[in-house]
């Protein structure tokens, strides 16, 4: 312990003790990583997710078919199960189509309820006669047996989360071999039972193989079970025995080492799994190609080429037999479509693995570049330890996606990625510690002829100081409240109630801006500014604002609705708070502005002047929101915008085309806003076209539709320019546009 001590010293004095402390995370980041908790697990996971999602496998040929039994299929065939019968037909078809192979996603575990003797038994008023002539009849599960016979079929069948009955052992086993240094049967996941297929269609199909699928610990289907064993028995998946029964291969050999399982071997074949038997499915986008409806096969009504010389799985999509998985490609993929997926890879040679010793890579990865990072980072300035952890971490990622992308292998990069990140941030933790220690200084030494906060701003950021700004693209809002002096008046003998008053309406309005991330400019009595990305980014800028806009109408309704009751409760008037608001995207200088001793971070530029003009606008056009064209473009979708006018904003030598905001996509897609929407296109087709009695009439089929009120002071508006035109024509030169007379 005394050496021990004596070494730590002797390393912290020569080496540092951040270096110290980032030698014992390797080390422990590296037996984290052996241990491998399901944490670590899903953050690699989703790893080799994003990588699928990326590059997903590119089909290059289709040798798979599926048969859905779809709800297509349900609505005109009846409820499944089907009888035995319809099978039978199925088969038929497809045997007769050309189909190389028919595999069943599903299993048939019971005899055909619909079997002659077993309606014999079940119906009523029968004869002896015709119940005997019944009992006679060949069995609906014969019949399919005897379709099964004349067929290459693979029969699903299932694991089990218990044992049931015991198994018939003279049913038949696909036989499995291992060639290796360790027993296959010690990594395989086991299942206590087993459900398979009545025994007169077992012993005739050309092949039997497991369909369940295990998910992972987030319900994702990342990996199907090639092999698996249940309930004491070693069997195939589906999908691998389908390849078994087509390569007229007689046993499959299941490769091994010390780690686990490596890869599953067919003639002319050889598939890689992870340690316990699994394949990594390289999945492609759904492809509703591959689907035909069974309703169809049994029609005859499908194309040959769909089925002539294809593997064809036999599954459902129907929603309401809940087969549907999710995938790292797809929320709802029939689970037949996986199986689809897997046959598809594999003959197609586009499989994933990740390989047996992927562990060492990462941890050599890890090792590597931990250390490199713990004798150079000290060393480097700020910009330079920047530049070196995006260097590791696009190295790290780099590398894992070069594997990926040229060989398939999955090789996880987060852990060395995450392993250097934690020994990144402690030595950026000490340095900022070292930071904190050099502002107490500059504090110290500036203290005594600088105020407070420029001393605290100079040993924050010394750059801080600067005037000037940055250009950024931004969204601008305005908005004040109508009619504030006739409320203020009220208010004249309580000036304290006034201040109330506003601190009650403001507040909400501000908590709003905030929550969708708006910054507050300034207060200008009871008004507001406020702008959007910055000096954060927000790439949806647009729709948090329109998004506050909104928010803010429905915070003063409740705001008037309390003030309502209180006035109603107390006794004095009420006068109702109604705000406009302005908004605009456009280019705007954003930074510290004011002077050397006071900054204010603001915005200036064309873009405010015009969100600060159409705010003034909303009483003129009966509207609370308004915004500009660049506005209404971004959030078109997700609100319900209204085209108002096209305008020349005093000051201004372009014209802007403005637009109202009437809600929430709610409202968008309600039949009265589409009315209105409509009504007010044409009437602005018809009065920037010059016609002016067509915009008028317009107008009046305007005021009689429902929830007219809501333009009577736009059409007012119109109604008096169109008069005003008709006596004082535009010019020929007229582009529609109308000036502004005021701010």
């Amino acid at each position: 312990m005394k050496r021990l001590k004596t070494w730590r010293r002797w390393f912290t004095k020569k080496f540092g003790f951040a270096r110290l402390v980032c030698l014992g995370l390797l080390i422990g980041f590296a037996a984290l990583r052996v241990w491998d908790p399901p944490p670590v697990q899903e953050v690699r996971l989703r790893t080799f997710d994003m990588f699928q999602l990326l590059d997903p496998r590119h089909k290059t040929v289709r040798p798979v078919t599926i048969v859905d039994i779809d709800d297509k299929s349900l609505a005109r065939l009846g409820q499944w199960p089907w009888s035995r019968t319809r099978i039978a037909d199925l088969i038929i078809n497809l045997t007769n189509l050309g189909a190389v192979a028919v595999g069943f996603d599903v299993v048939f575990s019971e005899a055909d309820r619909l079997n002659p003797d077993l309606v014999a038994d079940q119906m009523r008023y029968l004869d002896d006669v015709t119940r005997a002539r019944l009992r006679e009849l060949p069995s609906n599960d014969q019949i399919l047996s005897d379709a099964i016979k004349r067929s290459r079929v693979v029969l699903g069948e299932t694991g089990q989360p218990a044992v049931g009955s015991a198994l018939d052992n003279t049913l038949p086993f696909t036989g499995v071999a291992t060639v290796g240094e360790e027993n296959a049967e010690n990594f395989l996941f086991e299942f206590p039972g087993l459900l398979r297929n009545v025994p007169v269609i077992e012993k005739v199909a050309a092949g039997r193989g497991l369909f369940t699928i295990k998910t992972e610990r987030d319900g994702l289907i990342r990996r199907v079970p090639m092999i698996m064993r249940a309930q004491g028995n070693i069997m195939p998946s589906l999908s691998l025995e389908i390849l078994r029964v087509v390569t007229g291969t007689p046993t499959l050999l299941v490769r091994t080492d010390k780690t686990g399982i490596r890869a599953i071997r067919l003639k002319g074949i050889e598939i890689p799994t992870d340690k316990n038997g699994q394949l990594w499915v390289h999945y492609a986008r759904q492809d509703p190609s591959i689907y035909v409806s069974a309703a169809d096969v049994l029609d005859n009504n499908v194309p040959p080429d769909k089925i002539r010389g294809k593997l064809v799985l036999i599954g459902t999509s129907a929603v309401g037999l809940n087969d549907l998985k999710t995938t790292p490609v797809s929320a709802n993929m029939p689970g037949v479509e996986i199986h689809a997926q897997v046959l598809e890879s594999v003959l197609s040679g586009a499989v994933i693995s990740q390989p047996n010793y992927a562990l060492g890579v990462e941890l050599l990865a890890a090792m590597i570049i931990g250390i490199l990072v713990i004798i150079f980072t000290p060393n480097l300035g700020p910009v330079r330890l920047v530049l070196a952890g995006a260097t590791f971490a696009a190295i790290l990622i780099g590398t894992s996606w070069f594997f990926y992308a040229r060989y398939r292998y999955l090789i996880d990069f987060t852990y060395p990625l995450l392993s250097t990140t934690a020994i990144y941030l402690t030595f950026i933790f000490a340095s900022f510690v070292r930071e904190q220690r050099q502002r107490v200084q500059i504090r110290g030494m500036f203290a005594q002829y600088m105020s407070p906060e420029l001393v605290e701003q100079l040993a924050q950021s010394p750059e801080k100081l600067k005037l000037g700004g940055e250009e950024r693209e931004m969204t601008i809002m305005f908005s004040d409240v109508r009619g504030f002096t006739s409320i203020s008046e009220t208010y004249k003998h309580d000036p304290q109630g006034l201040i109330t008053l506003m601190n009650r309406f403001l507040t909400p309005l501000t908590n709003v801006i905030r929550e969708h991330r708006g910054t507050i400019d300034k207060y200008m009595g009871d008004a507001i500014m406020a702008f959007w990305n910055a000096p954060l980014d927000d790439k949806a800028h647009e729709i948090n604002a329109c998004e506050a806009a909104v928010g803010m109408l429905e915070k003063i309704d409740e705001v008037n609705r309390e003030r309502e009751r209180e006035a109603a409760d107390g006794g004095h008037a009420y006068i109702p708070l109604n705000v406009g608001i302005g908004l605009n995207t456009g280019i705007g200088v954003v930074g510290n502005m004011g002077s050397d001793k006071k900054f204010n971070y603001s915005v200036l530029g064309d873009s405010v002047n015009l969100a600060s003009r159409l705010e003034g606008q909303t009483k003129e056009y009966g509207f609370p929101i308004i915004v500009g064209s660049r506005t209404a473009l971004a959030v078109k979708d997700r609100f319900a915008i209204l085209e108002l006018d096209f305008i020349m904003v005093k000051g201004k030598s372009e014209p802007e085309v403005i637009y109202a905001i009437a809600g929430r996509e709610d409202v968008m897609h309600s039949a009265a806003f589409q009315r209105l929407r409509n009504i007010t296109i044409e009437m602005l087709g018809c009065y920037r076209g010059r016609d002016w009695q067509g915009a008028l009439d317009a107008i009046e089929r305007g005021r009689r539709s429902e929830d007219a009120d809501t333009l009577e002071k736009l059409f007012r508006l119109y109604e008096a320019r169109i008069k005003d035109y008709q006596a004082n024509p535009p010019p020929q030169d007229w582009s529609g546009a109308y000036a502004l007379l005021t701010k």
